[in-house]
Formats: C-alpha cells, sequence, structure tokens
C-alpha cells in the first residue's frame, strides 16, 4: 500500500531569485486496516525549512500530489533548498488531471466547480504573502493562524480533489 503525500507551499513571490519560502505543508495519508486514510498534517515554517528537514517529513513517501507543483512548488522548493523532490519520490500534478476533464483555473477555482469546501474563502495567494508579513514585521500570530489554516485547507483538499477526480 503506497502512501501519498499532499504538498503545497507559501512563499513570499512568484519569483524563485526574489521570494523566499515561508510555509511548506505536507498532509500525509496513513493507510489503516479499515481503509481509511486519515491525514498528518505536517507545517514547517521559516526560517526552519531546509532540506534535511524536508526529507525527514517525507521520509514514509511514495507519491507527492500537488496543484501545479510541476511549475511552481517543486522548482521553488528546488531553488531555495536545493533539495529535488521529483529525482527521490514519484510526482503527480493534480492540474493536468484537471485541464483534461475541462477544469481550468486556480485550486480555488477548480475548488468551487467540483463543490469542495473551503473554510477561509477570503483569503488567496496574494492575502497569504500579506499575512505572511504581517507576521514578520508586527509578530502577529494571529495572521500566522490564519496562513497556516490556509495552508492546511490546500493540502487537505488536495486529497479531496484527487478522490473526486479518481486519480490513483
Amino acid at each position: 500500500m503506497k502512501t501519498r503525500a499532499y504538498l503545497d507551499i507559501e512563499t513570499t513571490g512568484l519569483s524563485r531569485s526574489r521570494a523566499e519560502l515561508t510555509v511548506v505543508g505536507i498532509a500525509i495519508e496513513r493507510p489503516t486496516a479499515m481503509g481509511e486514510e486519515p491525514l498528518d498534517l505536517i507545517q514547517l515554517v521559516s526560517p526552519e525549512i531546509d532540506e534535511p528537514g524536508l526529507y525527514k517529513s517525507l521520509e514514509s513517501v511514495d507519491e507527492i500530489y500537488t496543484y501545479n507543483g510541476s511549475r511552481f512548488d517543486l522548482p521553488f522548493i528546488k531553488s531555495s533548498l536545493q533539495a529535488d523532490l521529483k529525482t527521490k519520490f514519484r510526482h503527480t500534478d493534480l492540474m493536468y488531471h484537471c485541464w483534461k476533464r475541462k477544469l481550468k483555473g486556480g485550486l480555488k477555482s477548480v475548488e468551487r466547480q467540483l463543490k469542495i469546501e473551503r473554510n477561509l474563502t477570503e483569503v488567496d495567494g496574494y492575502q497569504a504573502v500579506v499575512l505572511w508579513w504581517q507576521y514578520i514585521n508586527h509578530n502577529d500570530q494571529n495572521a500566522l493562524k490564519t496562513l497556516l489554516e490556509y495552508n492546511a485547507e490546500d493540502v487537505i483538499n488536495l486529497q479531496h480533489l484527487r478522490l473526486k477526480l479518481s486519480v490513483d
């Protein structure tokens, strides 16, 4: 039985050369004898994000699932941490499975189209950057809490998306 992980990152911007990695969210399926697949949530938060910690978090994983991870998350991680997850793990980018089903747009748009629920509907990638700087510049713990909740919803909803798409 393979162990799946769902991965999503938060950054200070889109440029790998100028932006920084702020959060790496990982939700790992833990298959049980009952066939259930509960998720263990791991969130690495800057400055505690490093290559050894990332690999330790993923040590039991066979395959990583992302949304647009081929073009953003995995290259950003490689650039920031010199960790090439594509060489260590099988990777499935769910965005391409969505495209095959004519589901276009970002993750939040696809979630709406498939009726996948989200609590923090007002937070998006831009707002995630704002929350990070509120935390850094003002030690705003509520901003960090909201950012981590947003990231958790992203990785947890990746499992819902995989199941709705019937991707193995």
